[in-house]
């Protein structure tokens, strides 16, 4: 067992959060640091949820307990930890089964919650929007139908709290012909948000702006970074889940002027809920539907490298390996860590060290962009007539200048444009 607080002043600190124990397990394949920062992340975690944890049990195993996740006899230190502290919820690291959860409960007196059920309610409280309320509904109603055997007497005694927010106790009172309805209703709903999404990205589309998609772990520091060069007053804080409804922001890309869109959307976090990336899907189309990703990633962390990896398996998930990146290895304030991010730079293809909280390497960072962005623009020289002066315009919105002239005859550019408006304005192009 390993003591994470304790003693009287761990009550007095939770006077407002519900007292917490957490539980993980030492499997074979799982080093000792993946344990400790798995649970160190449950944590927080279990902090942004609004408990706060008195102490943590691992028990070292070859495999979970097909009834308990833990042997009865952690089951019984579990239950001791639980009168010691005053606490009332115990939450384990990974997704317990039907049976497992049940049996826990049974055995412990206590409300019992596992890792995927305290993210999906971060996520309740979190959502805003109607779109982000319908996602959060769908994923709680997926996650909860197979477990309403045996649950309504135990959610009726335990009342509020973390893991009882969202679909609320009625609808999980009714039977599951009921629940399957409201998933029905909710999976239209989204379908229909879902077709609206697909709308405006192809009006964006059309205009031919090039979208940049903000990704990476919860916290890494991405709604910063589109604060940073967008303005886009964005929520920002030290939490994880700050951000949960993408948000598009129109930039003109210094000193050419060159627009782009970037996007932000949720961050993706160790074990994210497969429910949870479903139900998110139509959001998560706006990083599928990108020309550049742009991996925002917290060079402090101490666990970075897990969290890259993380990022990666959902990008995968969502059939985006391969797609053009940027990696920015961000709060790099730290200068005593300069040696470590030189190393990291040199390492990783197509990255940047910045600081997106003060705009330190922001230069650098544009460079970049412009960079990745140029490489998916075909080069050419144009020749347009004065009297079709609006073409020219059309080309410094959609591609990259490199040089302007003006001539006795109209305008003379050197320019990188996409495909499909180099063939529209073939005619103009000066053969070489």
């Amino acid at each position: 067992m390993d003591r994470a607080a304790g003693g009287n002043g761990g009550r007095e600190m939770s006077e407002n959060r519900e007292l917490a124990i957490i539980v993980g397990l030492q499997l074979p394949e799982y080093g000792f640091m993946d344990v400790d920062e798995s649970l160190l992340e449950l944590k927080a975690l279990a902090h942004t949820a609004g408990a706060m944890v008195a102490d943590q049990v691992i028990q070292a195993r070859e495999s979970p307990d097909v009834a308990t996740y833990v042997g009865r006899g952690k089951l019984e230190e579990i239950r001791n930890l639980l009168g010691h502290y005053g606490a009332e919820l115990v939450i384990f690291d990974d997704e317990l089964t039907p049976a497992q959860l049940r049996n826990i409960e049974e055995a412990l007196g206590a409300k019992v919650i596992d890792r995927t059920q305290l993210i999906l309610d971060i996520f309740a409280q979190r959502a805003r929007t109607r779109e982000a309320q319908l996602q959060v509904d769908l994923a709680q109603l997926q996650y909860l139908l197979p477990r309403l055997a045996g649950r309504g007497t135990t959610l009726s005694r335990l009342g509020g709290g973390i893991g009882t927010r969202g679909p609320g106790e009625t609808k999980l009172e009714t039977d599951r012909r009921r629940i399957r309805q409201r998933i029905a209703n909710l999976r239209r709903e989204i379908e229909e948000i879902r077709a609206q999404r697909g709308l405006h990205r192809h009006a964006r589309r059309k205009n031919l702006v090039p979208v940049a998609a903000l990704v990476g772990y919860t916290n890494a520091g991405k709604s910063t970074l589109l604060n940073r060069l967008t303005g886009a007053g964005v929520l920002v804080e030290d939490q994880l889940f700050a951000t949960l409804d993408p948000t598009i922001r129109r930039w003109e890309m210094p000193p050419s002027g060159q627009p782009v869109l970037f996007v932000d959307t949720v961050g993706f976090i160790r074990k994210l809920p497969h429910t949870l990336v479903a139900a998110f899907r139509a959001t998560l189309e706006e990083v599928m539907s990108a020309d550049l990703l742009i991996h925002v990633v917290d060079a402090t962390a101490y666990n970075m490298e897990s969290q890259m990896s993380a990022v990666f398996e959902v990008l995968e998930e969502l059939g985006c390996a391969g797609r053009p990146l940027i990696t920015v290895f961000n709060k790099v304030d730290d200068l005593s860590r300069r040696a470590a991010i030189s190393e990291l730079l040199a390492q990783t293809p197509d990255s940047i060290g910045m600081s997106a909280l003060t705009g330190a390497g922001m230069d650098g960072f544009i460079d970049l962009l412009e960079q990745k962005l140029g490489e998916r623009l075909t080069y050419g020289i144009y020749e347009i007539p004065y009297k079709h002066a609006g073409i020219a315009s059309a080309m410094r919105e959609v591609g990259q200048v490199i040089e302007e002239e003006y001539t006795d005859t109209g305008i003379r550019l050197e320019a990188g444009l996409p495909d499909s408006s180099a063939e529209r304005w073939a005619q103009f192009r000066v053969l070489s």
